[in-house]
């Protein structure tokens, strides 16, 4: 049966920032906070593999529409790389590929040169175990089936990749890094390609993502897990808010306000640069999305059509 207005008023709707724990996968905790709100309308904007930690992106209620702007923002972790030893998943969970290779010599300036080759514009050849579908089914599956999966490399960003600090750990070494890369970059692709580049193996013992996008993990919530109790709040952010965080925006009188939520085309004040046919956030006068919209140009300046309109009773 569908909701009428008054059921889709009395749900939650909005984003959710989460400090994902240890050992817990995305959809445990989108299903715990589906749980604890009382909602079944919760998605995510990119996941997270079970031993990582860190920032998770989970639109609520209409929040879920938001979620396509949200997903290819560039993201930041941090992670350590264990050079010596490859696995079979390029992490700490995977078997032992080969023996292992004493890395405690590997000098700083053989480590930055291998770094280098891995910073900016490169073709990356994703995980094997990765989520990327291979003839409809999940590469991991297959893999874990015993298949032999071989990906395409894909071009990806490493905008920064920096050794925070050393450890030895004889015979292998423990470098401390940060990443900041595209989305779409698998960091265990990294830590593997690096341990290649430096002939001694390399996979990743952790992994914690501290950004997506504006969005920094110190503004997020832990969600506990089931048994550790119900009694946390979940504070959602804005509708509006998260849009204008992630787009350019354009402010609306209330009688446009009106006219857009009803998806009719209105017209708006030209901005800077003019109409460039990207997606804007228009808001109302109280600062509450109204509608995410494409701009276009004609005789009387700018022209807002709609392509996501929030129903009025949920705008936030």
């Amino acid at each position: 049966m569908a909701r009428g207005p008054q059921d889709l008023a009395a749900l939650p709707h909005g984003v959710l920032l989460v400090d994902k724990a240890p050992e817990r996968t995305s959809h445990d905790v989108v299903a715990r906070v589906r749980w604890l709100l009382g909602t079944k309308k919760v998605g995510h904007a990119g996941t997270l593999d079970p031993m990582a930690t860190g920032l998770l992106i989970l639109g609520v209620g209409q929040g879920t529409r938001l979620l396509t702007h949200l997903v290819g923002l560039d993201k930041t972790y941090t992670a350590t790389i264990r050079l010596g030893l490859a696995t079979t998943t390029d992490d700490r969970e995977g078997e032992e590929i080969g023996e292992v290779v004493p890395a405690v010599g590997l000098t700083p300036q053989r480590i930055e040169e291998s770094l280098d080759a891995l910073r900016g514009e490169i073709q990356q050849v994703p995980s094997t175990v990765s989520a990327i579908k291979v003839d409809g089914k999940r590469a991991y599956a297959r893999a874990r089936a015993g298949e032999d999966v071989v990906l395409s490399a894909r071009p990806v960003t490493i905008s920064d990749f920096t050794v925070l600090a050393r450890r030895d750990a004889d015979p292998f070494l423990d470098l401390d890094v940060t990443v900041t890369c595209s989305s779409g970059t698998y960091v265990r692709a990294l830590a593997r390609d690096l341990g290649a580049a430096l002939g001694v193996g390399g996979h990743l013992t952790a992994l914690r993502r501290t950004r997506v996008g504006p969005f920094d993990v110190q503004d997020a919530v832990h969600v506990p897990a089931r048994g550790e109790g119900d009694d946390v709040e979940l504070p959602l952010r804005g509708l509006g808010e998260t849009a204008a965080h992630v787009m350019p925006t354009v402010a609306l009188d209330e009688e446009r306000a009106i006219a857009l939520g009803q998806g009719k085309r209105v017209h708006a004040t030209p901005s800077p640069g003019g109409a460039d046919g990207g997606v804007r956030a228009a808001l109302d006068p109280e600062g509450r999305l109204v509608a995410v919209v494409e701009t276009e140009a004609d005789a009387e300046g700018e022209r807002l059509r709609p392509v996501l309109v929030v129903p009025p009773e949920v705008r936030s």
